[in-house]
């Protein structure tokens, strides 16, 4: 009796436990239908919103363009727009305005970008690759082969060079995944090689913050000099890195280019190389963002020329003081002058001397507007070092408003407020680095150093009695301060008068043999 009563007991607990398994079952179906339904909803709510957007930017890009006195003469257009639940469509086509002269595109003419989205919160092809984190969207950006683009496309066998995934956080703050195709282009008499590569853009809704970082692997240049000889460049492990932020004035931060080798050939030998090539490109907002100070500098570890250690060499330039109310001014004179050129700029690709010379023209109609914030600019310092010493060059030129100026100035000179510069070359330091440039010119190394301690000798004399440079601690030494209208050469003053004499006598000076492209009377090259 006792076990019929636990069987029964038994019995009755499996059935409730069965009767709570199975509306749990129900339960689940149910919250899985209910999740199901919510992520259609929010994926096309989604999809909707994003069509919303994409409108109002392409309108808000098109009217800045037309505001912007150098207008591209190009629009923006969206067509053919297919929004679905999960996905959406549409062609981003750049176009000729009518009736807006410009040099980019022929009448009738398009390139059509191909726009693919996946909504958010969860969009397919983040699944795809792992990333579970809910987005906005995802949009893959494809280049459309057509007659205007095709030329980017033939390299790669019919493939698109660039490729690009955007995933666009609900903040409006973008991520792009950039990558490059690899190519092997062979034209007579051109090359052009690349292993491929990828970048990565990061962007905030608003364009006032974005950093870019990548790099290429390698990239080779080949091509007939003008005196027919095949030439070829490589460019190994290319690397970039920044990132810029928005104000008042304009951009600030820095960016900064890295090579690890470019080597030279020629007809098979190798004719040099740079190695540790560095250059970053900084500026900083001062004044609340209201003035501009920027800078470029270049670094390079080894220089070598025909297996020859030339050294190696920095050089940090800086220009600072721009207000916003100069910049500005500068940028519109600029693009509107440049803009009014572009009418008669036709057939720039098989002439661009004319685009080249209406630019230089407009920057020269424009910069004065630059010096209306007396701007500093400074080499702090460019040097070169070999293996006998460091030569160094620095440089602060302050310039001056010429409006404030008593008369409009007639030569460059004028502008200059104040002017300090300084150079030392150790005498060793410069009898090395001549000799190996007369070796390289033909030379053999024992005569290279005789001619060379000779040249050295009577550059450093010619100087010194010119008042252009001393001697000191065994290195030729000069310093040139201009304040005032008053000019302090190498410690002694003089007058602007007896300064453009020393000058001109300077510029009839012949350049030593062994530094020029005539190797003198010893038949070398």
């Amino acid at each position: 009796m006792l076990f019929s009563y636990l069987a029964l007991a038994c019995t009755g607990c499996f059935h409730v436990l069965w009767i709570i398994i199975m509306k749990k079952k129900v339960i689940a179906a149910g919250v899985i239908a209910a999740l199901g339904v919510a992520w259609a909803g929010s994926t096309w709510y989604t999809g909707r919103q994003l069509e919303i957007r994409i409108k109002k930017m392409l309108t808000e890009a098109n009217a800045e363009t037309e505001r912007s006195p150098y207008t591209t003469g190009l629009e923006l257009v969206q067509q053919n727009y297919q929004r679905g639940v999960f996905t959406s469509q549409f062609d981003l086509v750049v176009k000729p305005v009518d009736g807006v002269a410009q040099i980019w595109l022929k009448s009738g003419q398009t390139i059509v970008i191909k726009e693919s989205i996946d909504h958010g919160p969860f969009p397919l092809a983040a699944l795809k690759s792992f990333n579970p984190m809910p987005v906005f969207a995802s949009v893959k950006t494809m280049l459309v082969n057509n007659d205007v683009t095709r030329p980017l496309f033939d390299p790669t066998n019919g493939q698109p060079l660039v490729g690009m995934d955007t995933r666009i956080s609900y903040n409006g703050n973008t991520r792009t995944r950039i990558t490059l195709a690899p190519l092997n282009r062979e034209t007579d008499p051109g090359k052009l090689s690349l292993s491929g590569g990828e970048f990565t853009l990061n962007a905030d809704r608003d364009g006032t913050a974005f950093s870019l970082s990548g790099s290429l692997p390698t990239v080779q240049f080949g091509m007939i000099n003008e005196n027919g000889m095949r030439t070829q460049l490589t460019l190994s492990n290319l690397l970039i890195n920044g990132s810029w932020f928005g104000g008042l004035t304009g951009y600030g931060g820095s960016q900064t280019v890295t090579l690890d080798k470019l080597d030279f050939s020629s007809d098979g030998g190798d004719y040099g190389q740079l190695e540790g090539l560095k250059v970053k490109c900084r500026a900083g907002l001062a004044e609340g963002g209201r003035t501009l100070n920027s800078g470029i500098d270049f670094t390079l570890n080894r220089l070598k020329l025909k297996n020859q250690d030339m050294g190696r060499g920095t050089l940090s330039l800086s220009l600072n003081g721009i207000t916003g109310l100069a910049w500005h001014g500068f940028r519109y004179i600029y693009n509107a002058n440049a803009q009014e050129a572009m009418p008669q700029l036709t057939g720039i690709a098989d002439n661009p001397e004319p685009f080249l010379q209406a630019q230089a023209d407009a920057l020269r109609s424009a910069w004065p507007l630059l010096l209306k914030a007396e701007p500093e600019l400074t080499i702090a310092p460019l040097s070169w070092t070999n293996n006998r010493g460091e030569a160094t060059f620095n440089l602060s030129l302050l310039l001056s408003d010429p409006e404030k100026l008593p008369r409009p100035p007639r030569t460059g000179a004028e502008l200059v407020k104040k002017l300090d510069a300084r150079l030392v070359i150790p005498t060793t330091m410069a009898t090395g680095f001549m000799e190996q440039s007369a070796i390289l010119r033909g030379y053999k190394p024992e005569e290279a150093e005789k001619r060379v301690a000779r040249q050295v000798k009577d550059l450093s004399a010619t100087g010194r009695m010119l008042h252009l440079t001393t001697e000191e601690n065994n290195s030729i030494t000069a310093s040139l301060l201009y304040t005032a209208g008053q000019i302090t050469l190498n410690g002694y003053k003089t007058s602007p008068e007896v300064f453009d004499g020393i000058s001109g006598r300077v510029l009839n000076l012949p350049v030593p043999d062994a530094l020029s492209g005539d190797a003198g009377t010893s038949g070398h090259e």
